[in-house]
Parts: structure tokens; sequence; C-alpha cells
């Protein structure tokens, strides 16, 4: 059989056609050949997420986005997505929208929930979730920082007017002033110092010997306190405190009367006695004294006794 050339022109035509639609399907992420299944999840907001983008599961393409459409009634986005896997979905996954980098733009990841054995069909709906991207979580911690840098920058303003209030033309040459003097004084510190290096330098050999004797007076004050140490310093201040016990008690008595002290310090009839024999006996020397022959007569050659005579005024007044 024959085919003619007006066959031939329609297969020609027809199969371009095919290709075409093939060919535009293929570019647009959609392959004729192969089976896909439809499921669909709502976002509140899908910015930065384009039709035709890839679906992963664990990091592995296994569809992509088919396309975005608004919902009427509630005002969502309902995102219709095209998979082609043999790995079980459950319906409880979830759909999550994230960025993988600062150029790849946004993707929807599924987090299968294994523990789910219900395998989604044409048409469901799986759960959504957004993700931060990384441009918008940076975005974010720069918001703050960024008032945080301004409110910096408007007191280091403030803080440099005050500064060109303060620093007017007289404190710039009294703080010049300053400096100067300043100056002056470190040097003069400086000279000081060399001076007293230098006096210790000379000096050393005096300096050397002073520390040499502290040495020695802390050794002797160490033998000292050894010796201290070895004479039983306790048992010596234990029997002072006991003889001070003792003195203690003869105050005790000598105050309360007892014994001869006591009376002699106590009682006043013995205290007068005590002065009247003292008396007496100072009047009995007195006379000894003036008139020995009335107490001492000796005569070798049989001298007569001289008369007896009284005391004198004096001695009889104080005798009475």
């Amino acid at each position: 059989m024959k085919l003619t050339r007006e066959i031939k022109t329609a297969i020609l035509v027809i199969a371009s056609i095919l290709l075409f639609i093939w060919g535009y399907s293929f570019l647009k992420g959609k392959d004729l050949f192969n089976s896909y299944t439809t499921l669909y999840v709502e976002y509140d907001s899908v910015e930065g997420l384009a039709p035709s983008a890839p679906v992963t599961l664990n990091g592995l393409v296994i569809g992509k986005i088919e396309k975005i459409s608004i919902n009427p009634n509630t005002g969502s986005l309902l995102v219709e997505l095209q998979i082609n896997t043999d790995f079980p979905i459950a319906k409880s996954s979830v759909a999550t929208i994230y960025e993988p980098g600062f150029i790849g733009g946004k993707q929807i990841a599924i987090l299968p929930n294994f523990s789910d054995k219900n395998i989604v069909e044409q048409g469901d709906h799986l759960k959504a979730n957004v993700q931060l991207g990384m441009t918008e979580s940076l975005s974010k911690k720069l918001v703050p920082l960024q008032d945080k840098i301004e409110k910096v920058l408007a007191n280091a303003d403030n803080l440099i007017s005050g500064i060109n209030n303060v620093l007017n033309k007289k404190t710039q040459e009294d703080l010049k002033k300053s400096l100067a003097e300043l100056s002056k004084t470190m040097e003069q510190f400086h000279q000081a110092s060399a001076g007293v290096n230098s006096m210790l330098a000379d000096n050393k050999a005096q300096i050397n010997g002073a520390v040499s004797n502290f040495n020695k007076v802390s050794s002797n004050f160490s033998k000292i306190s050894d010796s201290l140490n070895k004479a039983d310093l306790g048992k010596t201040v234990k029997s002072l405190n006991t003889t001070l016990t003792k003195v203690n008690g003869i105050m005790t008595g000598l105050e309360a009367g007892n014994g001869s002290m006591g009376k002699l310090l106590k009682d006043d009839v013995f205290y007068n006695n005590l002065s009247k024999t003292s008396k007496e006996l100072e009047l009995l020397l007195q006379d000894v004294r003036l008139y020995p022959t009335r107490y001492v007569n000796v005569s070798l050659f049989g001298k007569k006794n001289k008369p007896y005579k009284t005391p004198n005024d004096s001695i009889s007044k104080v005798k009475k």
C-alpha cells in the first residue's frame, strides 16, 4: 500500500504537534509518559514559591509544583503538587515550604509520618507548614540589630556634640597646658627614679649588710622563741597563777582582820596600845640617853650616887 503525499504530510504534521506538546510539557517539568499523583496543600502565604519548583523528600526530588491558585472564599493559596514516587507517603505528612539557599528559591519538602499507615491517594490534602528561609531569618535578626545600631549612633552623636560643646577653645588650651605639665612631671619623676636607682647602687653594700643583720636578728629571735618554748613557759605561768592566788588569799585575810597584821590594820585598840607602847619606849630611851647614871652606876673608888632628878618638862609632857 502506497502512502500518498497528503497522508505523509498529515502524519508529519501530527507528529510535529505531538513532539511540540511533549517538548513544551517537558520544559515545564511534566513528563507525559509518567503517571503523577496530584496532592494539594493550602498556605496562608507562599512568598517566593513559584510553579515548577521541586518537591523533595529527604532531599530527593520526587515531584514539582504544578500551579498555585487563590481560594476565593478564604483568600488562602492552594498549591497543587504532582508527585511521582513509589515511597509510601502518609496522609498526615507535612508539606513544608523552605529555602535551601540564597539563590535557588523556595521549595516544598514533604516530612513523612512513618507511624501513619494511611497512604495518600489522588487529590488528598497534606498539612501545611512554613519554615523561615535563611534570608528571612537573617532579616528578622538584623532588624533588632539595626534598631540597636541606630540608638548607639544617636547616643554617639549626642556624645560627640557634648564633647564639642565642652572642648571649646579655652578648654583645649587648658588641656594642652595640663598635658605639658604632666609631661614635665613625668620627666621629673624619671629623674627622681634615676636618682633613687643611683643611690641604691651606691649603698648596695650597706643595704646588703642591713639585710644580713636583720637575718641574724631574726635567727636569734627564732632561737629565743625556741628556748622559751623548751623552758616550759606554761608551767611557770601556772605556778605564778598559784602564787598570785595565795597572795590574794592573804590580802583578803588582812582586809577581814584575821591574824596580827589584820588586827593591826582593823583593830583600833590594838593600834592605840601599840602606839602608846612605842611612845613610852621612846621616852625611856631618851631618859637613858640623858641620865645614864640612873640606870647604870659603876664606881671604882666608892663614889656616892647622885640624887635622882625628875625628867625635864619636855619628857614629862611627852610621857603624859
